[in-house]
């Protein structure tokens, strides 16, 4: 994604960054995070979203399972609810260390904090992490066994057209 202001990009970096200090115990964490950006990136592109848009959804790939090590460290478990609740205080932590702005860090905590949750899917920037955040999962999941049960799946789950796309290209 092109930012209008190489600022953005250089503080998106120092956020990344601070995620991989993060997973440093949980190398998984850092290699499934940047998958998801990548795939976030490509379905921001490929959907022409604008910067302000984009920058939401790229923090919000970068932050999502953020609360995951402290889920784990807490109740010895990274279940998607615990992920969620332990997000949002570390992700609004180091977006706030950032100066970003209030209501991107609100919006970015609150997909951090419903992530696993599609009922509370209420835009396309959440719409677009929940997507990029369910390709990279697939290639774990039953539905990408044969084509038919792949087509039926993303069909069914997927709304943006790139999303799709992708989708189908990556298991097909």
């Amino acid at each position: 994604m092109k930012y209008k202001d190489i600022g953005e990009s250089e503080k998106l970096d120092q956020v990344i960054k601070e995620m991989k200090n993060i997973f440093r115990t949980v190398p998984y964490g850092v290699d499934h995070t940047m998958k998801v950006l990548e795939n976030t990136r490509t379905i921001i592109e490929r959907e022409n979203v604008d910067s302000q848009t984009g920058c939401i959804i790229e923090l919000s790939a970068v932050l999502h399972d953020i609360g995951s090590v402290e889920a784990l460290r807490k109740y010895g478990s990274m279940e998607g609810h615990l992920q969620e609740q332990e997000g949002v205080p570390i992700a609004r932590n180091i977006l706030s260390e950032h100066n970003y702005e209030p209501f991107v860090i609100e919006r970015v905590c609150y997909i951090v904090g419903n992530h696993h949750t599609p009922e509370k899917i209420d835009g396309k920037d959440f719409q677009i992490l929940w997507e990029a955040d369910l390709i990279e999962n697939m290639q774990v999941m039953d539905c990408t066994k044969d084509t038919e049960t792949l087509r039926q799946f993303v069909s069914k789950k997927i709304k943006t057209q790139a999303g799709k796309a992708l989708a189908l290209c990556k298991y097909s």
